[in-house]
């Protein structure tokens, strides 16, 4: 299984809390906004971490095995 990261960059804020919380797996692009290092990874709670604690809900992940999304809650 693997997860597809992505970032609504029309609804992040640029917290930064993503970058804190997941380190080297998310990074600011030109304008600020997260976006993810690698568009798909291996299961990680740190990832999933840092979509849970967005404080503005901008992180999905998707199971790319079939297309739903990751629970958030463990």
């Amino acid at each position: 299984m693997t997860w597809r990261v992505t970032v609504d960059t029309g609804v992040c804020i640029g917290s930064g809390m993503c970058l804190g919380i997941a380190p080297g797996r998310f990074q600011f692009d030109e304008s600020q906004h997260s976006s993810p290092v690698r568009a798909v990874t291996e299961p990680d709670d740190q990832v999933r971490d840092a979509a849970v604690y967005c404080p503005v809900e901008a992180i999905s992940l998707t199971d790319t095995s079939t297309g739903k999304p990751v629970p958030l809650d463990g």
